[in-house]
Parts: C-alpha cells; structure tokens; sequence
C-alpha cells in the first residue's frame, strides 16, 4: 500500500475543512498540519494552502519550497470564484513552485472559501471603490458569496477530484 500525506496550512478553517474531507477517501492517508510534518517519506504528498496574493500562504510555501524529486497534488481556497482567472493564475503559480524543485504534479483542486473578515474589514477601510481590492458592489457580492464556502458540493468535488488522482496511489 502506498503512503499518502495530506498536509494543510490554513487560516479561518476552509482548507482544513477541504483536506479533512479528502482524507476520508482513504485509511491508509496521514492527515497533518504543515507544522506537524517531521519527514517526507510519502509516495505522494499533498499539499493544502490559502491563497495570499496570488499564490500559496508563506506557511505553505516555505514548506513547498522544501520538497524536491517527488511526486505532489494540491489543492487550495482562496476569495476569488474558482472559474475566475485569478484561480487559474494561483493554480499555475503553485505548480510552478512545485516544479521548480523536481517534483511531479499529478493533480489538483480548488475552491471557494470565506475570507479573513479582518481583510475584508481592511479591504473596506484602505481602498475606494475603484481600487482593484475597494469594496465596490461586484467585490462585495464576491465576499458575501465566498462566506459560505467551502460547502458541501465543494467538499464532493474534492472528493472526486482526489479519487481520480488516488487511483495511480
């Protein structure tokens, strides 16, 4: 049986919630908070981050910049919809880290998840309404969409995005 590692940073809960919810699919899956992590003696590891501007939290990169020569998944939330080009940017900046450093990709996923109501409330008192992070009515519904998420139907996707790449594990 092959070992797998889950690992995860995360700052409100969204991406835990996401990596609890994936290592269901398997009893032989270690499930470990980034800072738990003492080796990387894994067949596959993957790893959970927040988005922070554009790419993985520092927690979360500074421990991707460690792994070298193996083969990874991903997964991630961040603010944004998850069909939005931003997600499609933090996905590619993220298999960039990973391949800078020898390691395979063979999967990922991503989703909604709430924001930090901290930024959101700096977001409101920093920025007018036409700066690119001002609180202006499209950006608003867009936090308001992202508070409810993830939800059930994201944590099933990830799920059955996980399930495909577990087959070859």
């Amino acid at each position: 049986m092959n070992k797998i590692l889950i690992t995860y940073s995360t700052k409100t809960g969204n991406t835990k919630k996401v990596a609890v919810a994936i290592s269901e699919l398997n009893k032989g899956i270690e499930l470990k908070d980034i800072s738990e992590v003492t080796n990387l003696d894994y067949d596959l590891v993957v790893v959970g981050t927040w988005i922070d501007k554009g790419t993985a939290d520092a927690k979360a990169l500074k421990f991707i910049e460690s792994i070298s020569n193996k083969k990874v998944a991903f997964f991630f939330t961040l603010g944004a919809y998850p069909d939005s080009q931003h997600a499609m940017d933090c996905a590619k900046n993220i298999t960039e880290l990973f391949e800078k450093n020898n390691n395979t990709v063979v999967g990922h996923y991503h989703c909604q998840g709430a924001i930090d109501p901290q930024l959101i409330e700096f977001m409101k008192k920093s920025f007018g309404a036409d700066h690119p992070h001002g609180p202006n009515p499209e950006r608003i519904k867009r936090w308001n969409d992202a508070s409810t998420h993830p939800d059930e139907n994201d944590l099933i996707n990830a799920k059955k995005a996980f399930e495909e790449i577990f087959k070859n594990f």
